[in-house]
């Protein structure tokens, strides 16, 4: 997925939020980003997948932090 893509899906689901992330990353402010594993960025894999993967692209490095079951 493109870049140009990637912004269009993220548009047309109001992800409005990840878009900022992704302009962020590009401008070199965004260095790392952590998540935890069940619960990724977006709700939707594939898409989520691409962002992550672009958001690599761009430097940003993806820390997934650990869960703590009590």
């Amino acid at each position: 997925m493109t870049r140009d893509e990637l912004v269009a899906e993220l548009e047309n689901k109001k992800l409005t939020e990840v878009i900022d992330l992704i302009e962020e990353a590009e401008a070199g402010y965004l260095t790392e980003l952590e998540l935890a594993p069940s619960l990724g960025l977006l709700r939707d894999d594939t898409l989520n997948e691409a962002v992550l993967n672009y958001l690599s692209s761009q430097g940003v490095e993806i820390i997934y932090v650990t869960e703590d079951e009590e």
